[in-house]
Formats: C-alpha cells, sequence, structure tokens
C-alpha cells in the first residue's frame, strides 16, 4: 500500500446512477462518508435516476428526500482539466470550478456505474478512482462473458446457455428447445448485466419459462439461463491490487426458496453465517479459487466471489464475481472483513490509498513511441 500523502486527500463519493440498484447505492454511499469523514475530504456527488451528477449543497439528500438545493455538475474527460467538478450553468461572474478532485470512490452498483462506464470516463479524465478498471468492471457485470473468462481459466462453472432478447422475440421454440436440450429443470432465467437478483427467476417447469424470458428481456438485451442445483450460498470478500488478500469464508442462509431481491434487503429475514460451517479444506480451496477469480478478470480494489455448494456433492461452482458489491457496514462484503479482523472504517481508508496506488502503478506506462 502507498504511503498516504501530506495533504488531506479530496475523495468524490459518486453514488445514485440510472439503474435499478439505484437505492442499494444510496445506502451504501453513506456508510462510506460518514467513514471517510475526519481523515479525507469528502465531496459527494450524486447521480440522479435520469443520469444528470449534482454537487454542492448534500447531493444525498437531492437524490432520497427530493431536496433541490444543488447544482448540476460534470466532470470533464479532458485529462488537462485538472481533475475538477464543473458546474454546468454558472452565474454571471461565477467560477465553472467547484472543486478538484483527488481521488473518485464509485459506489455505483449495476449498469453506469459497476460495468466499466464511470470507470471509462476517470480513465480518460486521468483521476484516481476505487476499485476495478474498464475491463474487470465490464466482464464482472456481464454474466455471460464473465463465464466465458472463468472457463478459459479453468475454473468450475456450471453449465448454461445464453441468447439474445431478439433471439427469444424472433423464435421463441428454437431457444426453448436451446435451454431443455442444454439445461434440465429447475434453471435459473438471468438479464446477463444487471445485479442484486433483480430481473432473475428460478423456473421449476416449462409452463413458467416464458414469463421468466419475458422479465429478463425487459432488464437485458442479452439473456443467461443457468444449471439449478441445490446449494449453498458461499462467499467471500477480497482485497488489493497486486497483492491480494482474501476474507474469512461466509454463508448466506435465505428467507426465501433462494436469495432473490426480497431475501437480500426487504425482508431481513435472511442469515449471514460468518465464518461458515465448511471444513478447513473447503474454505482454503474456496479462498485460493477465489483469488484465481479475482486474477482471471484482472480485479483490483475489492470485489466479492460467491459461489454455489452443492448440498448434495459438495461439490463447489463459481457463481460470480461482483466487483462492486453491496457496501454497507453489514453488507457481506464488509462483514466477512470484519470478522477477518478490519474494521468498515479501515476498509474504506485501505481502498482509496489502494485506488492511489492502482493509478501511480498505472501512471508509469509509456505513451510514446520513442
Amino acid at each position: 500500500m502507498t504511503t498516504p500523502p501530506r495533504r488531506c486527500p479530496r475523495v468524490g463519493v459518486l453514488f445514485g446512477g440510472r439503474s435499478a440498484e439505484h437505492d442499494v447505492s444510496l445506502a451504501s454511499a453513506r456508510a462510506v462518508m460518514d467513514n471517510l469523514t475526519g481523515e479525507f475530504d469528502v465531496v459527494p456527488i450524486g447521480i440522479t435516476r435520469d443520469g444528470r451528477w449534482l454537487a454542492g449543497g448534500d447531493p444525498w439528500r437531492a437524490l432520497s428526500e427530493g431536496d433541490e438545493s444543488v447544482e448540476a455538475v460534470t466532470l470533464t474527460p479532458d485529462p488537462s482539466g485538472g481533475r475538477a467538478l464543473l458546474r454546468l450553468h454558472p452565474h454571471e461572474g461565477e467560477s465553472p470550478r467547484i472543486t478538484d478532485i483527488d481521488v473518485i470512490f464509485p459506489v455505483l452498483h449495476g449498469t453506469y456505474g459497476e460495468d466499466g462506464t464511470v470507470q471509462g470516463l476517470l480513465e480518460l479524465a486521468d483521476v484516481p478512482y476505487v476499485g476495478c478498471g474498464v475491463l474487470a468492471s465490464a466482464v464482472g457485470m456481464d454474466k455471460a462473458m464473465m463465464k466465458v473468462v472463468f472457463r478459459a481459466a479453468n475454473l468450475p462453472v456450471l453449465p448454461y446457455v445464453t441468447f439474445l432478447r431478439r433471439d427469444w422475440e424472433s423464435d421463441p421454440e428454437r431457444v426453448v428447445a436451446l435451454i431443455e436440450d442444454a439445461l434440465h429443470y429447475p434453471v435459473f432465467v438471468k438479464p446477463a448485466n444487471l445485479g442484486s437478483s433483480v430481473g432473475i427467476s428460478k423456473v421449476k417447469a416449462a409452463a413458467d419459462l416464458p414469463a421468466a424470458l419475458d422479465l429478463a428481456a425487459s432488464y437485458d438485451r442479452k439473456i443467461v439461463v443457468e444449471q439449478g442445483i441445490n446449494a449453498r450460498d458461499i462467499e467471500i470478500s477480497v482485497l488489493g491490487n497486486d497483492d491480494v488478500a482474501v476474507s474469512v469464508v461466509g454463508e448466506i442462509v435465505s428467507s426465501n426458496e433462494w436469495y432473490d431481491y426480497a431475501a437480500k434487503y426487504l425482508d431481513g429475514e435472511s442469515e449471514p453465517i460468518i465464518p461458515a460451517p465448511v471444513a478447513p479444506a473447503v474454505a482454503d480451496e474456496i479462498q485460493r479459487l477465489a483469488i484465481e477469480a479475482y486474477r482471471a478478470v484482472d480485479a483490483s480494489g475489492l470485489s466479492r466471489v460467491d459461489f454455489l455448494m452443492d448440498r448434495d456433492t459438495g461439490e463447489l461452482w463459481l457463481s460470480e464475481i461482483n466487483t462492486l458489491p453491496g457496501f454497507t457496514p453489514i453488507s457481506m462484503y464488509a462483514k466477512m472483513w470484519a470478522a477477518s479482523g478490519v474494521s468498515y472504517r479501515e476498509l474504506c481508508h485501505r481502498l482509496v490509498y489502494l485506488a492511489l496506488e492502482r493509478h501511480a502503478e498505472k501512471s508509469r506506462r509509456r505513451t510514446d513511441r520513442d
């Protein structure tokens, strides 16, 4: 980890966004800002559901309660702009520059935030940022490409099929045959690019498949259908850049038949078990596979890696890597680190310095030919 700079770093916390996970982002951002304040100069930056950036005043309150005493801002992709937040509509005689930013802490879940889009803007602007880069973020968001990468790395992935929305809409019989030839019920139908179990259905019989495919297709143009198994939900937290650390292993006992959106966020009855009741050798294998998955997508900063453990055979299957997991103190990512001896506040601070370390490392690359 790099040595903290002498001046208090100015950290822009970016939250909200255009995704279906907008509200989850607000909860994560509130906790991050509260735990960065004191050591860092925190600059809240909200993104509305229609994509407008807000700063000044209280953007978090603006998004959560409708307070409009904030300004529309932008971050120029021009790296000569000095990493500045600029007013979109400055008054006469008013400087367009609101403040400069040393590092951005994106707390954006789902599309237009966790998928590499914001990361690409920050790369163009030459702003250090917390978390995974463009490649890892994009691969981690796209469940179909994620599985391609994991398979190429010889990591255990359940059987699946993937196809486009237009395939389903133009020739539904062929799509159903594709699914039923490759898989058996139950199956999980998922939009490829979304998180928090939004748009996901467990399908136990052929009669329920069309509605599940319609739902997934309403969220994304690409659909993934994965083999269902009788599984335990196992998770682990990963932290670091080139040097990677892993937490203890955790398990989620869902309040519902499977770990859907309601079980994650609404009913409050799902039970996290940390550490998970698994044999030491199994925990070691989960930690090994998590590091391999992290490196397979070239992740940095943080990720949560999720597994399915077959209740009947004990076999481990890599489910997904979440490159920007839920990030409140009671989220699994933070709770597994707390059980490993790293407090939430320390975790937030480490991530800022890991972002600066990663940026410094990337800045060593040459951009000339001489």
